[in-house]
């Protein structure tokens, strides 16, 4: 098992940027991939991303170019580079991670969790 915290959560003006860490712990970090999802209240959770592989990366098409997964293998931690941020990003967003490789979209797929992190973009 391991254990996720995320930070860098916050309010921000449409159109600005964020960037939310990852911090891993209890597992190689190299060795797995690392997702990333948000939930908007009232809705279901959602795919926003995941890195896998050393650098191979897949994103949903609400957030392909505006966002960007990185990974500091030496830090054990994961990075979400948000930019041209948008009132619908507004959510709690969450980092996961699951053995194994591959564009994995599904959340069923990862089994550990970090607590979440309220981003608020305001217009």
């Amino acid at each position: 098992q391991v254990q996720l915290v995320e930070s860098g959560g916050g309010l921000v003006q449409a159109g600005g940027s964020l960037r939310l860490s990852c911090a891993a712990s209890g597992r190689t970090f190299s060795s797995y991939s690392m997702g990333w999802f948000r939930q908007a209240p009232g809705k279901e959770r959602e795919f926003v991303g995941v890195s896998w592989n050393g650098g191979s990366t897949y994103y949903a098409d609400s957030v392909k170019v505006r966002f960007t997964i990185s990974r500091d293998n030496a830090k054990n931690t994961a990075y979400l580079q948000m930019s041209s941020l948008k009132p619908e990003d507004t959510a709690v967003y969450y980092c996961a991670t699951r053995r194994g490789a591959g564009a994995a979209a599904n959340a069923l797929l990862y089994d550990s969790w970090g607590q979440g992190t309220q981003v608020t973009v305001s217009s």
